[in-house]
């Protein structure tokens, strides 16, 4: 009886080590299988994107650079608009631009797509915070007093602007 088990045991053990080899083997081939196919996909794929991928990155520059409270201003001037007015000029044309721009979200990482929605957020709200400040009463001193905390904090579309160029620098 002993014996029988013993036989039995000295029987499996090299099957089960077969068997596991094979199964490491075969998982392994299966894996670099995958990658191979994916890298090939890329790698096809690669000459019809990157040119789409640099145009998105190329419209959302064109976007940050509009942003830009000095590129703003110029663009939209109050004329007789009261100051309430002139706020939501600037914030409409700010969230036209960026819902023009929407689609080439499908383009970018979802790290620097937050990061130059937050800056269109940011600048959003810092307009709508000197707009409910004292220091301007009409749409020119809200005019002027954009372009001085600006000028003094920086635009938060600069920020985005360096990050957008770091992530094209990583495609090449």
């Amino acid at each position: 009886m002993n014996e029988l088990i013993y036989q039995v045991i000295a029987s499996l053990v090299p099957a089960m080590l077969v068997a596991g080899i094979a199964y490491y083997l075969i998982k392994s081939f299966l894996q670099n299988e995958e990658q191979r196919r994916k890298y090939l996909a890329s790698k096809s794929l690669k000459p019809k994107v990157l040119p789409m991928r640099m145009a998105a990155y190329e419209r959302l520059t064109l976007f940050l650079e509009r942003m830009k409270p000095n590129s703003l201003l110029v663009r939209t001037l109050p004329g007789t608009m009261t100051k309430e007015a002139y706020e939501n000029l600037l914030v409409a044309t700010i969230e036209q631009e960026f819902e023009h721009n929407v689609a080439q979200q499908i383009y970018f990482q979802e790290e620097c797509w937050n990061v130059i929605r937050a800056a269109k957020n940011t600048t959003i709200q810092k307009i709508r915070q000197i707009a409910m400040s004292d220091k301007s009463q009409t749409a020119d001193d809200l005019r002027q007093q954009i372009i001085s905390e600006f000028m003094d904090t920086g635009a938060p579309s600069e920020t985005a602007l360096s990050y957008l160029r770091k992530e094209v620098r990583e495609l090449f």
